[in-house]
């Protein structure tokens, strides 16, 4: 029996629960500490106060996505460089080259197909031997027919 996985619907009126960078992780650490000791801070902050440390959360957001996103670039580009000989070389192996991308990506295609179980598949072969034994029949009694109706006309 197949496992059904369910999945609710969000209320829009809820914000979603996002993941907390190291930053916050810390900023969080440092907030339940400062609940236990006795605060020196003020108990509210102003609406400037709290614009600032959204944007500056934004702006910490985006500055780690861009670091992160000039890492990805800098390894792709080391990892191209190391692998591309040169050109002359290239040429010879060209169909050797082609023919591992192939199998490496039929490998990887064969390891996302879904197999079937055993039962499963007993049940196909049945389904195929049944419909080829139907259509051998099929062709042979119309072989017979028409080997029959030449000769007929034929004589």
């Amino acid at each position: 029996m197949a496992k059904i996985t369910r999945i609710k619907a969000q209320d829009p009126a809820k914000p979603k629960a996002e993941k907390n960078t190291p930053k916050q992780a810390a900023a969080a650490e440092e907030a339940k500490l400062s609940k236990t000791k006795v605060a020196s801070k003020p108990a509210k902050q102003d609406g400037a106060d709290k614009k600032q440390g959204k944007v500056a959360q934004k702006q910490d957001k985006a500055a780690t996505k861009q670091a992160k996103l000039a890492r990805k670039q800098t390894k792709k580009a080391a990892r191209t460089s190391k692998l591309q000989p040169k050109r002359v070389l290239l040429f010879p192996l060209a169909p050797f080259v082609k023919l591992g991308q192939y199998i490496k990506n039929s490998w990887s295609e064969l390891r996302q197909v879904r197999w079937p179980n055993r039962k499963t598949t007993w049940k196909m072969l049945f389904a195929v031997i049944i419909y080829t034994a139907i259509f051998i029949t099929f062709i042979m009694l119309l072989d017979a027919l028409f080997t029959l109706l030449f000769n007929n006309l034929l004589r």
